[in-house]
């Protein structure tokens, strides 16, 4: 089905959005007002981001030198013009208060909509980190950092990034070597700081797309010795604008201590401005002296917990750009299949050479890569909007549902920016292979899409980290509360799949479930975290695979009320054979994997380094 239909029965179908509306900060809103807002975005996707999404791919963005011989970055005309019109929309605040000029959308709407950019050009802009940026200024910031700057990212006039990364570090945050030492304890931007160090990475780190542009920057504050605290607990989070602002959110005219050093040339994401950054090596000095001018954000070493805001809410995110970018794959090949004629059928009529050659999809193993790509990404798409919807239920539920709803987001979004970044990549890969040798050229968007997509496994924490992250911390936490929470919706959606007569399907669920929490037990029953976690990664992959398996029997249910948002036959027929592959095909690979975790496994760490 074209992406609208599958959202519809996602959203009004499967998820019940239009139940949103009976709380009071939904009050205002009807199904009506849920698709005018669908209409604006795909309608902004296909106008300005879509026809552009190889100019920006070539085109990549530039440093040049200005008389001073300090570098400033030049993009296509056309990443402006997306810009402004995704600005305009007001989707930066969607989600926000009225009285923040927002729309007090729900998030899972919000996320939907947002997903007809993704598809069309992940790589043209920087929206996604300038909300995550200001949302986290909501959550931990002071009312006058809230007034200046998350409201004027909200509304459009700056943008944001995150600046944790640097080129000595990496993914290793307690190593970080950015510094920042007290100047003024009493600003009323929030204690004021000069900071220096580099970082790397900074998507949306340098341009002229908006007057200015908020960097939160981790940093650590020398304790007591004048040394740094080591570890995490010594990191703390700064607002660092590139140019300076005062208490109404205007600019002073004064440049920060922020300097382009460079960018990084990527195999994918080429349209997105991504640069490593000094801080404070007096490039432009402020009052006479170096030292980029910086704001705490919170509390001196929390910075990470602030930070975790941010990181959560972007690691959906990329979990949701890896799904577009799979679907953008699925759909490229899907009408290759259609259109393209190669071969012949199998079997006596296919010997015949004068019989004209039949369409790629008339071929079984075409549809087998066909399946795969729509059970993997409409599979991811589902998954990740039932985040979403979580996300609501944590902002707007009761006490009790609110509770469980953190607690089912803790374990699923190890999983909601893993899963999709990994198997939507296959996706794009079987997009390729559907194509054949075309499907290798720049005639066709398919190898884009790959080399774009590719970037997401290391977006926001490696598969690794993810993977150490849910066995080492999130299927324990608070005693295992989470994991149970997850077992028993699981469990209820296996109880109704016997009831409508899925019983096969509710079967293979609950054995696979009840692997995943054997494994668990297994992984941990000598207590040893370097036995536990040396099979983190295939634990993932299973446990992923059988929350897929969950999501898409919750589907197939689905399908059996009458569904308002599409044809009910060609409904049924799409989501029973993604079922029904993922089923067949996918989940028994979760025994594979459980069997290293279960016997803890240790080939990975016991071969020597001279064997490799």
């Amino acid at each position: 089905m074209p992406l609208r239909d599958t959202l519809n029965f996602l959203l009004y179908d499967w998820l019940r959005a239009e139940q949103l509306t009976q709380r009071p900060r939904f009050a205002e809103h009807s199904r009506e007002t849920f698709d005018a807002v669908l209409d604006t975005c795909e309608r902004i996707a296909r106008e300005k981001y879509a026809p552009y999404n190889r100019l920006v791919d070539v085109e990549e963005p530039r440093a040049v030198a200005d008389a001073d011989g300090k570098l400033r970055v030049v993009l296509p005309q056309a990443t402006y013009d997306a810009r402004v019109a995704y600005a305009e929309s007001g989707m930066l605040a969607a989600a926000q208060d009225y009285e923040q000029s927002g729309m007090q959308l729900p998030y899972l709407v919000d996320a939907a909509a947002n997903a007809f950019f993704g598809k069309a050009s992940v790589s043209i802009g920087s929206n996604l980190l300038t909300a995550g940026n200001a949302n986290l200024l909501m959550a931990h910031g002071t009312p006058l950092q809230r007034q200046v700057f998350a409201a004027n990212e909200f509304n459009g006039r700056w943008s944001g990034t995150m600046c944790l990364s640097e080129p000595q570090a990496g993914s290793s945050l307690s190593d970080i070597a950015t510094r920042a030492a007290l100047e003024d304890a009493a600003d009323p931007l929030g204690p004021r700081y000069r900071l220096t160090g580099n970082k790397m990475w900074i998507s949306g780190g340098d341009h002229e797309l908006t007057e200015n542009i908020i960097h939160l920057v981790l940093a650590k504050i020398p304790g007591a010795d004048g040394k740094p605290v080591p570890g995490v607990k010594g990191i703390s989070l700064f607002i660092v604008p590139r140019k300076l602002v005062d208490t109404q959110g205007q600019l002073t005219g004064v440049r920060n201590d922020v300097a382009l050093a460079g960018l990084n040339h990527k195999m994918g994401w080429r349209g997105t401005t991504n640069t490593l950054l000094n801080f404070g090596e007096g490039a432009y000095p402020v009052d006479g002296q170096a030292g980029a001018v910086g704001y705490l954000v919170g509390q001196p070493g929390e910075g990470l917990q602030c930070m975790f805001h941010m990181m959560n809410e972007a690691r959906i995110g990329i979990g949701m750009a890896a799904t577009m970018l799979g679907l953008a794959g699925y759909e490229a090949s899907l009408e290759y299949a259609r259109t393209r004629t190669q071969g012949r059928p199998v079997g006596p009529a296919g010997k015949d050479p004068a019989r004209a050659p039949v369409r790629l999809i008339e071929h079984a193993d075409i549809r087998r890569m066909l399946l795969a790509q729509k059970a993997y990404c409409e599979g991811a798409l589902a998954l990740l909007l039932y985040c979403a919807r979580l996300v609501d239920e944590q902002h707007t539920g009761t006490p009790e549902a609110a509770g469980e709803a953190r607690l089912l987001l803790e374990i699923l979004t190890p999983i909601a920016k893993s899963w999709p970044s990994e198997n939507c990549l296959e996706a794009n890969s079987l997009a390729i292979q559907i194509h054949g040798g075309y499907g290798y050229t720049r005639d066709f968007p398919v190898e884009q899409y790959w080399r774009d997509n590719r970037l997401n496994m290391i977006h926001e924490g490696t598969h690794g980290i993810q993977a150490m992250d849910l066995l080492g911390r999130k299927v324990r936490m608070e005693q295992g509360r989470g994991l149970t929470l997850l077992a028993a919706r699981i469990e209820a959606t296996i109880a109704q799949a016997r009831a409508a007569q899925l019983g096969a399907y509710a079967d293979a669920l609950a054995a696979a479930f009840a692997h995943i929490r054997q494994a668990t037990r297994d992984a941990w029953a000598t207590g040893d975290p370097s036995e536990a976690l040396a099979n983190a990664v295939p634990y993932m992959q299973a446990f992923g695979h059988t929350v897929l398996a969950w999501i898409w029997l919750e589907l197939l249910l689905a399908t059996q009320v009458a569904p308002s948002s599409a044809p009910s036959g060609t409904l049924y027929a799409g989501v029973s054979g993604a079922a029904r592959y993922f089923f067949h095909y996918e989940l028994p690979k979760t025994a594979a994997w459980l069997a290293v975790v279960q016997t803890r496994d240790l080939t990975c760490t016991q071969v020597p380094e001279e064997g490799f």
